[in-house]
């Protein structure tokens, strides 16, 4: 009784096997004239993480202003230093501010 059912689950995986092969050797054919998976998540990842940044930074740029604005009322608001560059930076108008220097207690 027993090789009768070991036969028969045997016989029957080797059938499962054998179709599972017949399955996807067509898919296999078909695979290289599949439509090529789409750009258009990561493309609007890309941009909606480039607008966050944007609107970091105008946030950023006029929490500094009115900061100024608070210790020195009615002056020019001077350039923002980058935060995150620290390397020589080039200024289109205006001058160009100098770090401010640590000083050592």
């Amino acid at each position: 009784m027993w090789r009768t059912i070991s036969s028969y689950v045997l016989r029957k995986y080797a059938d499962y096997t054998y179709k599972k092969w017949e399955r996807t050797i067509l898919w296999d054919k078909i695979d290289p004239f599949r439509r090529p998976k789409s750009f258009t998540p990561l493309v609007s990842i890309y941009i909606a993480a480039f607008y966050t940044g944007v609107i970091g930074a105008a946030i950023t740029e006029q929490l500094h202003k009115e900061k100024y604005w608070e210790e020195h009322p009615g002056e020019e608001v001077p350039l923002m230093m980058p935060t995150f560059y620290r390397g020589p930076w080039r200024v289109v108008r205006g001058e160009a501010l100098t770090r401010p220097t640590q000083s050592t207690p």
